[in-house]
């Protein structure tokens, strides 16, 4: 590393200043990286201070470093004499963000270099230019074969537990789920049916110049040809529609609970699912719970905008406030690792760490211990989760069956997904769904 004294990390509000969004974005990716803050989080603070203008490549700085990042991580090793110290995680950051610009987009390799390098000034660190420019310099003149001495999971872009984890669980599909966690996901829209006919809704879409097709599974589903700011889908602040994953747009064709039923969306937040029933089904009485107080708003909003009712409350679906009462159905959209949406979520990769499976499957057991006594006799208890590890999943469903007598399987009587023990898997598809499990739960009488 160049002789010289570190600068502190520059703040936020210094770097809009300047209006670089490349120090930008590794401001935000050192906070991933290094800190342990998700994705979500780390750019809702950096987005305000960058230009409107700039705000998409930001996004597409910091999703597509971070979808790439175990073999960035692994060029890097190579490149980098010596490791650089924590305080100069921005920097280890830059580096990956000015390799991403290099390796994957179509950014002039001069153009990446002088932008990068003056970045590092942003970041209130002039030390670190003549590394940025040296490390990126070898870097496009050697990146082939440097690409051939990585690690296979580094080739792979996944770290190597996760790898070895897909590899174990799904020896036949491995392949399929890498290379969607890769492939920057489709955008998928919900068609609120309470306002506006599928068909009717796809015609105003191909009106704006907006390609769009029917999603496979979903019935209120449309795919779009290529991804669009939500500005721009016709009567999206009216609540014609939404943005899901058709996979997610699931629950509400297996949770089908009766005109008036009380319900129970125990971890609602951002409330995809919570909104979906309520457009589909008659007057129910939904209580909308999440643990997570900041959470709630965005749940709030989406409720407003779709022009749904439902009463929402910050509360631990382990511990549900005896006032509740007892409910009809009941939805639980469990805590878990995100493995099946690590192409929409691609921290993933550098956030989860291998204990961190048993340690949801704790939690999901938890939950599931808590809600089933206030379940009435008869009513049903949807799971689902948005991973892929049978440890989260089925495993997590059979120990819960074995310990509650009263407690029994519907068969889940649909066209998609895999057999898992007592619920069906969807695998993440490059060209589909994301990855989602279900089960199905009754209460005996």
């Amino acid at each position: 590393m160049p002789a010289g004294t570190p600068c502190a990390p520059a703040r936020y509000s210094d770097i809009n200043k300047r209006g670089d969004v490349r120090a930008a974005a590794a401001s935000a990716l050192a906070r991933v990286i290094a800190g342990g803050v998700s994705l979500d989080a780390a750019l809702a603070e950096a987005m305000p201070g960058v230009s409107e203008r700039d705000r998409p490549l930001l996004q597409q700085f910091c999703y597509g470093t971070l979808r790439e990042y175990p073999r960035l991580e692994g060029l890097l090793k190579q490149l980098l004499k010596s490791p650089l110290k924590r305080k100069d995680a921005d920097i280890q950051a830059l580096l990956a963000v000015g390799l991403h610009q290099l390796l994957d987009l179509r950014i002039p390799d001069h153009a990446t270099l002088s932008a990068t390098v003056e970045a590092c000034r942003s970041l209130g660190k002039p030390w670190a230019t003549r590394l940025v420019n040296g490390v990126l310099r070898s870097a496009t003149r050697r990146h082939e074969a440097l690409s051939q001495a990585l690690e296979p999971a580094a080739q792979l872009r996944h770290p190597p537990w996760l790898l070895e984890r897909l590899q174990q669980d799904w020896p036949a599909h491995w392949q399929q789920i890498v290379e969607a966690n890769n492939t920057p996901p489709p955008m998928c829209l919900r068609v609120n049916r309470r306002k506006i006919a599928l068909e009717d809704y796809a015609e105003k879409l191909r009106s704006a110049g907006i390609g769009a097709a029917r999603c496979a599974l979903a019935t209120d589903g449309l795919r779009l040809d290529t991804p669009v700011d939500v500005t721009r889908l016709p009567g999206f602040a009216e609540g014609q529609v939404s943005v899901q994953d058709e996979a997610a747009q699931l629950a509400a064709d297996l949770l089908v609970p009766p005109p008036g039923a009380r319900v129970l969306d125990a971890c609602a937040a951002p409330g995809g699912k919570t909104c979906h029933l309520l457009e589909r089904y008659e007057a129910l009485d939904v209580v909308a719970m999440d643990s997570a107080s900041h959470r709630l708003q965005p749940l709030r909003d989406n409720l407003a905008r779709l022009g749904l009712g439902a009463q929402v409350i910050e509360g631990d679906a382990r511990l549900l406030p005896e006032a509740l009462g007892v409910f009809d159905a009941m939805l639980v959209d469990a805590p878990c690792s995100g493995s099946g949406v690590v192409r929409r979520h691609p921290d993933i990769k550098v956030l989860r760490r291998p204990d961190d499976i048993p340690r949801y499957s704790d939690l999901q057991a938890a939950i599931l211990r808590g809600l089933w006594p206030r379940l009435r006799p008869g009513g049903v208890l949807l799971y689902a989760t948005c991973s892929v590890f049978p440890g989260e999943n089925q495993a997590t469903v059979a120990d819960f069956l074995a310990a509650t007598p009263n407690a029994e399987v519907q068969p889940l009587e649909v066209r998609w997904g895999i057999d898992a023990g007592p619920g069906k898997q969807l695998l993440p598809c490059a060209t589909g769904s994301d990855g989602l499990f279900y089960t199905l739960l009754r209460k005996r009488d």
